[in-house]
């Protein structure tokens, strides 16, 4: 495949990285990033090739991802729709549904919709796809072996839960990281030094999911385990309960599910 970029922040920066870490031949990717730095350090860090046009980035190309932010995919798609000749178009924008890329693209039939998260700067991120009902398989395998240089991918039948991988996966590293902050202010007020408190957290974080992501039991019996009668991991979570916080994650996954929805409306209004 031969691939083009339309914008170069960290996403791309990040797929580009995973596919080269794959042996993927740099001289087939291209990208097309307006701002000056950007476009400099990406040619230098990954030495693919760089432009500002549009136009000479979309020649012979059979991959077109469109990395720009949400509020800039109508102009960039207005200016693209005159250049597409049946390459796949992979959008990574978030919020903005096929639907409306496609009308913005004058009715274009070949576009993937991809939900990353941010630990795919790591290649360790795990991707939402849904792709329109006119993408041929091939076109799915290769928006698939793209979005796998950057960590597991996802396909769903109905974009309406791509919301939902939104609600889930996208936003979910914030969850953790908001759930890490506590750990760490409680280390530190119990006379942990706050290296002392990353670590224990760190540590704790990466061991649990990874014992999950081993273990073939569900998280309920694993986290019964750590449970036991009359012990502070007990106490713990009975506190955790009288103060409902897992129904308070749940309700605020919802919210975020439902301005995932409203975004997609907002976004593709034009």
């Amino acid at each position: 495949m031969n691939i083009t970029f339309v914008g170069g922040g960290n996403m791309a920066s990040a797929l580009i990285g995973g596919l080269l870490q794959q042996d993927y031949p740099g001289a087939q990717i291209h990208v097309v990033e307006i701002n000056a730095e950007n476009r400099e350090k990406i040619k230098h860090q990954f030495g693919v090739t760089t432009g500002t046009e549009l136009r000479a980035g979309i020649i012979d190309r059979d991959v077109i991802i469109l990395a720009v932010k949400p509020q800039q995919l109508f102009t960039v798609a207005k200016q693209l729709a005159p250049l597409l000749a049946g390459q796949l178009v992979i959008s990574i924008a978030a919020g903005i549904r096929t639907s409306d890329l496609s009308r913005w693209l004058g009715s274009y039939d070949y576009i993937v919709r991809a939900m990353p998260n941010t630990p795919s700067l790591i290649r360790a991120g795990v991707t939402g796809l849904y792709a329109l009902p006119t993408v041929i398989n091939q076109q799915k395998e290769n928006a698939t072996s793209i979005l796998n240089a950057v960590g597991l991918v996802l396909w769903v039948e109905q974009e309406a839960l791509l919301d939902a991988v939104t609600a889930i996966s996208g936003s979910g590293p914030a969850y953790v990281f908001y759930f890490m902050e506590a750990m760490l202010q409680v280390g530190v007020e119990l006379g942990l030094s706050i290296e002392q408190a990353r670590q224990l957290t760190l540590q704790t974080f990466l061991g649990a999911v990874q014992l999950a992501g081993q273990s073939e039991e569900d998280v309920g019996i694993l986290r019964s385990r750590v449970t036991s009668k009359g012990g502070t991991t007990e106490q713990a979570l009975l506190k955790m309960e009288q103060e409902d916080i897992k129904n308070a994650i749940v309700r605020a996954v919802h919210v975020a599910f439902k301005r995932a929805q409203q975004m997609g409306d907002e976004l593709g209004s034009l």
